[in-house]
């Protein structure tokens, strides 16, 4: 079903690693290069330009001596000024004794993985004052000079990693690195309100002009990016979990913690082929799973999250294993959507940009009995929605009919009542004045029966 059009998704493993060949993830954000790579290009960049200064039109010059002698200062002005942020003071303090460090190390190595509630109660310990002393004016001195560039703090933050690591020197390079993910969490949860999204960056409005163009590819199915959705499954989208954990990012602080929020999203989205496939997902079903997440996602601040995490976290998170392999595929992701055409979602030219302007809706043939019966039921509720609002105009139309009959009807029985009220007093007029006629005649009858009694002789004449 999905090779029945070329995919214009594709990526191989060879195209994930770091360009100079040295076997870790490379990064888009470092122009295909890993972190070390890629810093150790900058420094060899900040190297060569005073050289290529050296040499003028007018044939001056300098001595090797003068050359080495003002390499010499700097290296020395860089010494204190490392000195003075991991120290505190303008010199190291006094070494401490075997035994102090042996007994830090062994309270360090009973730790469990992830327990960075005991980290903390293990620093405040005596035997860990000096890893205290480090950390604190580390970050009193960042927050003091908060207003640097922020690739100038960065590098400040990745050589006190460097620096700082050598106290764990004694333990297993595994218990190396999660000491060190509980350094980074401590520095950058203090540090994120002064570094993440940076005044001296473009960070917000790239975020903005990200998020803008992701919500112009709303239109952009499932079916168009190749991705597998399982066949008559629930009603629910199988890759909802994925799209929570990679929007719960932006709340979390450490660069640790947003990496394990990615590391999450991804294992969401390949349990959610593996729902789908009945085979092991690939590199380009996951590539086009993620890059479906993140559209529906629509995750916020998700440059300045990304920028946040290589700038700051570190070096080995990205560099290699898990953790570096999803985040290599987020990048990437983000890479994709921000260069997507036509021939990548098998459409011409001018369909992506009828899509594009909103002149037509894809359709779906070949959707899911789950998004069938989704849209189905969204139709349903629609259609019930309308008859409702049909029956709720109609029961308010009868309403106001009944109250007007009602008022109609009694200002009926009013006028009926008045016109009774005055039927009623014409009655009883007429009928006393009948009565008062009839009390006349009656008197009048009986004064002409008394005058014939009392002429009898003038009756009979």
């Amino acid at each position: 079903m999905w090779g029945e059009q070329k995919r214009g998704i594709h990526v191989s493993q060879a195209e994930l690693l770091c360009k100079d060949g040295c076997g870790y993830y490379g990064n888009p954000a470092w122009q295909g290069y890993c972190s070390k790579c890629w810093r150790e290009r900058i420094r060899k960049t900040e190297t060569t330009k005073p050289e290529n200064g050296l040499h003028g039109d007018g044939g001056f010059q300098l001595t090797f001596s003068k050359f080495e002698e003002k390499k010499s200062v700097e290296k020395g002005r860089r010494s204190s000024t490392m000195k003075r942020l991991f120290w505190g003071t303008p010199s190291p303090p006094r070494q401490e004794s075997s035994e102090i460090q042996e007994a830090a190390l062994k309270a360090f190595q009973s730790l469990e993985p992830g327990d960075f509630p005991g980290f903390l109660k293990l620093l405040r310990k005596p035997t860990s004052q000096r890893l205290q002393s480090r950390c604190t004016a580390f970050l009193n001195t960042i927050e003091a000079y908060h207003d640097l560039p922020v690739e100038k703090q960065s590098d400040l933050v990745q050589d006190f990693y460097q620096n700082i690591a050598v106290h764990f020197n004694g333990l297993p390079e595994a218990q190396v690195s999660q000491m060190m993910e509980h350094i980074e969490k401590l520095i950058m949860t203090r540090l994120h309100k002064w570094v993440f999204c940076h005044d001296s960056c473009d960070d917000e409005q790239k975020d903005l002009t990200l998020q803008r163009r992701i919500k112009s590819l709303n239109w952009v199915t499932p079916q168009m990016l190749r991705v597998p959705f399982p066949k008559g499954g629930s009603d629910s989208d199988p890759y909802l979990p994925a799209i929570t954990a990679i929007i719960e990012m932006d709340a979390k602080r450490a660069p640790q913690d947003k990496l394990i929020c990615v590391s999450k999203c991804s294992q969401n989205v390949f349990q959610a082929l593996a729902l789908a496939n009945s085979q092991p997902a690939n590199a380009d079903d996951f590539l086009s799973g993620l890059i479906y997440v993140v559209l529906r996602a629509n995750p916020p601040r998700l440059h300045s999250n990304m920028n946040y995490i290589t700038r700051f976290g570190l070096p080995h998170s990205l560099m290699a294993g898990e953790t570096g392999y999803y985040f290599t595929n987020l990048s990437c992701t983000v890479a994709f959507i921000e260069k997507l055409d036509g021939p990548a979602l098998n459409l011409t030219p001018e369909e992506f940009s009828s899509y594009m302007q909103g002149r037509r809706m894809p359709s779906s043939p070949a959707e899911g009995d789950s998004q069938r019966r989704a849209r189905e039921n969204r139709e349903q509720l629609d259609d019930l929605k309308k008859r409702q609002e049909k029956v709720d105009q109609g029961v308010r139309t009868l309403q106001e009919q009944l109250e007007q009959w009602v008022r109609s009807v009694q200002e009926k029985v009013d006028e009926v009542t008045a016109q009774s009220a005055l039927l009623e007093n014409h009655l009883a007029e007429s009928f006393e004045k009948s009565a008062g006629n009839a009390r006349d005649q009656s008197v009048l009858v009986l004064r002409n029966d008394a005058s014939h009694e009392a002429d009898p002789g003038e009756t009979e004449c």
